[in-house]
């Protein structure tokens, strides 16, 4: 840093020389200079600089030392610093100096405001050396060479100086100067050591802000001597199994000097040393025997070495590795059981089982396991021996009780036995306030010991899983203890079941159990929510708990949420031992989200969400209005019945009333004999069986029709041969059948007959009844061979005479038949055979009697006057009648008129 301030100094020096404001005898000179030059300045102190104008300078440019200026690089010293002693010189001072820094300049302002730099120095910032502390020098003994002997002292410095600062190492006898030893900062190394003569020894630091020297020390370098550690260590087991002799070579000697040796060493894996106690090794040796060691154990040592008046201890030498005898094993091996029954509770599988012994224990490589079991009585089983190099042995064995016993051998002998008795009952007295709990990365187990001797403890555990295949582990722990920590492989975030079995000189007591976590966490899931049940207005939920594997921890409580689509979020703790929880007060017929999260101490996590939907009605609550409604209708409907059976005659007069029965009649005596079959297609079945007969009787007298109007008679009897062709016999029921003559072929021959005989008719009305009226109506022929009633005889229809006026005379019908020329069958035909009597509305309506003739004749005027006697309303009613009559295209053909003689028909 020094330099490069140097250089800009040397270009602001050869700027001020180019622009001097002098000249003399041809050199340039400067105006000005400051005092001190290249100063050291104490960060401790103030400090005050001088700026001196030269005296030729002054007249040039008027320039006084009011003028001057002064930078701290390119910084302008505040003017509270500067002081004006007179026109020539200019002084500033620092009672900081931590702010000056190089380089100082001087300058002034010429002519027309400019600065033009005078002077600059270079300043050095730093402290004075401190007092060199705590100076010590040890002589250390040398490996090889000429010199034996080396000695180096140090000292502390103190604080750093930031300059420059030399360290003297001096020493001298009391009569005698050594060369001065200059060193590094705080250490200084010699190899002129003289024994057995007192040296004094001081350090002195120096800089350009001071001079300052050490405390000086007076010592015997003799005393202050380090030797080199012993050489060419070896070990030696010899036939002893617990002791090892350690050899080495010395390489220091110096008369009268004597050594003393401290020893350490320790297992070939162990990390701790063990140390021979000082006081066996104080004496100058090249040997020594360490005893108490571990049979059949890798041991590796160690040894130093410190002169008799010396104070400072050799470095270790170099290791050495050796190993002890075998020997026979100090105990058996831990010994337990497994026991699980075969086929029934009397028989066993007895799994005996051992650990392998520690090196420690074993004293050597263990060879075989001999092992005997004993039956107590009651039971008769013979003491076996078995011998195996496993640690295992499974046999099967009644329920009963067995001492156990087991030995291990070496190539040196065998161990004390161990012994396990198996009781048939875990009798005594188990363990209290079992408890685990994690410390030390550990997993640690307590308990309370029972008040009887406890011989030892076996700890047992395992990780619990879902699929049952964990294996377990154990440990045996002396009687005397009431802690320990497992020592198997104990994972974090894992349960574990641990049970502890105190046993007894005289038999096991009864297992205790806990369960216990290394390290807990937070569940790895949360649990799945379902509904179980759904109402109107609440809901019973349920989960499945969370397996071992998926819970981290105890689970401490459960966290159930719910909510609408809209609503806020309603949330319920639950324990743990809970796995279902009703919900109540919901809406009705509402959409519910609900996710259940399980906690353990470290976190939860909550489950996937379900959604349900409440039920609109509550259970029962439709019954409640459905089963009085049906008790209502069917209390009604038996009241209807029961009134409908008081009132049956009633009912059946209006509705069902008497019919006489046409088969009983007296025209069955003496009319033609009825064909069986109607010969109708059987497609053309449009009146099906069942189908209701309306009887319509129609009694016309003659005398009335002749007295009155004859042509009706007149025209009936001109149709008379026309219709002879076409006519068939009572109970015809087809058109267009084969035609059948008439009885008699003269309707003056047996006037009596014609009057006295009545012919009745039938109207097939399908799906209608009394004032209902069918689109289509249908005559059939009657063979009912019983006389009308006289009670059926209206009143208000003229009474129809004969030609003689005594006897009524018969009568015109018409039949209407289907259009196209079928047979009907026997079902249709006993289905027509129903009867019943017109009334005076069936008679006159021109629906009721349907026209079906070949057009508009004489033989509808005779129809309508037959129907209508009066001789006022005969031209009306043959009008309306022929107004009303169905067309040739529409009415189907039918059979031509017909005159009833002896035995025979009136025309129609």
């Amino acid at each position: 840093m020094f330099s490069k301030w140097s250089w800009l100094l040397q270009a602001v020096c050869t700027l001020l020389s180019i622009y001097s404001f002098g000249v003399s005898d041809g050199y340039a000179r400067s105006c000005g200079y400051i005092t001190p030059e290249s100063a050291v300045v104490s960060l401790e102190s103030s400090f005050t600089a001088y700026c001196i104008l030269s005296d030729y300078c002054l007249d040039y440019g008027n320039l006084r030392a009011d003028k001057v200026i002064w930078r701290i690089q390119t910084k302008v010293v505040p003017k509270e610093h500067y002081s004006i002693i007179n026109e020539t010189v200019s002084r500033v001072t620092f009672n900081d100096t931590s702010i000056l820094a190089s380089p100082l300049t001087c300058n002034i302002l010429v002519a027309g405001s400019i600065e033009q730099n005078i002077y600059g120095i270079q300043v050095a910032l730093g402290f004075s050396p401190d007092k060199p502390e705590n100076l010590s020098c040890i002589v250390h003994q040398l490996q090889t060479g000429r010199k034996k002997y080396s000695q180096t002292c140090t000292w502390e410095p103190g604080r750093y100086t930031f300059l420059d600062t030399n360290y003297t190492l001096k020493s001298r006898w009391p009569n005698e100067e050594f060369p001065d030893c200059l060193g590094a900062n705080n250490s200084c190394t010699s190899t002129a050591v003289v024994f057995f003569v007192d040296l004094e020894v001081w350090v002195e630091a120096k800089n350009a802000l001071g001079i300052v020297e050490s405390d000086r020390i007076v010592f015997d370098p003799i005393k202050h001597v380090k030797p080199l550690p012993p050489s060419n260590l070896s070990l030696n087991s010899g036939e002893l199994p617990r002791v090892l002799k350690l050899s080495w070579e010395n390489l220091f000697h110096e008369a009268p000097l004597e050594l003393r040796f401290q020893i350490r060493y320790k297992i070939i894996d162990s990390i701790n040393w063990i140390q021979v106690p000082l006081e066996d090794t104080a004496t100058q040796r090249d040997s020594f025997f360490i005893q108490d060691l571990r049979p059949n154990t890798k041991y590796v040592f160690q040894l130093r070495c410190v002169t008799s008046w010396g104070e400072h201890w050799s470095d270790w030498s170099k290791e050495v590795v050796g190993f002890t005898a075998e020997d026979k094993p100090t105990k058996g091996p831990d010994l337990w059981r497994k026991i699980s029954p075969v086929h029934s509770p009397e028989n066993w599988t007895l799994v005996l089982i051992w650990k392998e012994l520690n090196p420690s224990e074993a004293n050597g490589i263990i060879l075989k396991y001999d092992v005997s079991i004993l039956g107590k009585p009651p039971l008769h089983f013979q003491q076996q021996f078995y011998s195996l190099n496993t640690t295992q042995l499974t046999l099967n064995v009644e329920n009963g009780t067995y001492e156990v016993r087991i030995k291990a051998s070496n190539s040196v002998g065998e161990s004390p036995a161990s012994v396990l008795l198996i009781p048939a009952t875990n009798s005594r007295a188990p363990v209290k306030n079992l408890t685990a709990f994690p410390k030390d990365g550990k997993l640690w187990v307590e308990w309370i010991a029972p008040k009887t001797d406890v011989n030892r403890y076996i700890i047992e555990w395992y990780e619990e899983c879902d699929n049952l295949t964990c294996a377990s582990e154990w440990q045996q722990e002396s009687g005397t203890k009431n802690c320990t920590f497992l020592r198997g492989g104990i994972k974090p975030r894992k349960s574990y079941k641990i049970s502890v079995y105190p046993l007894y000189s005289n038999g096991q007591g009864e297992e205790r159990s806990i369960q216990a976590y290394l390290e807990e966490d937070a569940p790895a899931i949360g649990p799945t929510v379902r509904t179980a049940k759904v109402g109107k207005t609440d809901a019973l939920i349920e989960w499945e708990p969370l397996s071992v594997e998926e819970q981290n921890g105890f689970i401490k409580y459960y966290n159930i949420i719910y909510r609408t689509a809209t609503g806020n979020e309603t949330v319920v703790f639950v324990d743990p031992s809970k796995t279902e929880y009703p919900l109540s007060s919901l809406s009705s017929d509402t959409l519910y989200m609900v996710q259940v999260a399980a906690y353990t101490k470290n976190g939860g996590k909550r489950g996937p969400a379900f959604t349900f939907t409440t039920k609109k009605f509550a259970e029962g609550e439709i019954e409640a209005i459905v089963v009085p409604v049906c008790l209502a209708i069917l209390l009604f409907t038996l009241l209807g019945v029961l009134f409908c059976f008081n009132k049956r005659d009633s009912i059946k007069k209006h509705i069902w009333p008497n019919v006489p029965d046409p088969s009983k009649s007296v025209i069955a005596q003496w009319s033609p004999q009825t064909p069986s079959k109607h010969f109708h297609h059987s497609k053309d079945q449009i009146y099906p069986e069942g189908s209701f007969t309306d009887v319509s009787v129609v009694e016309i007298d003659k005398k009335s029709f002749s007295e009155q109007d004859p042509k009706p008679f007149d025209l009936l009897r001109k149709e008379k041969n026309a219709s002879e062709g076409h006519s068939s016999g009572i109970g015809g029921s087809s058109c267009m059948s084969s035609p059948r003559q008439s009885v008699s072929d003269s309707d003056e021959g047996e006037p009596a007959q014609n009057t006295s005989s009545t012919v009745q008719y039938s109207t097939v009305v399908p799906n209608g009844y009394r004032d209902q009226i069918p689109s289509v109506q249908v005559f059939s022929r009657s063979e009912s061979t019983q006389p009308l009633l006289d009670s059926e005889e209206r009143s208000e229809d003229p009474p129809v005479l004969g030609s003689d006026n005594s006897t009524p005379r018969h009568r015109y019908f018409k039949q209407n038949c289907n259009n196209d020329d079928t047979v009907m069958d026997e079902p249709h035909l006993d289905g027509a055979k129903q009867i019943s009597p017109i009334n005076e509305e069936d008679a006159a309506g021109p629906q009721t009697l349907q026209m079906c003739s070949s057009g508009p004749d004489e033989h509808d005027v005779a129809l309508a006057g037959a129907f209508h006697p009066s001789p006022k309303g005969l031209a009306a009613e043959f009008e309306t009648m022929r107004t009303n009559a169905v067309t040739e295209d529409e009415v189907p053909k039918c059979y031509l008129p017909q005159t009833v003689k002896q035995g025979g028909y009136m025309p129609q």
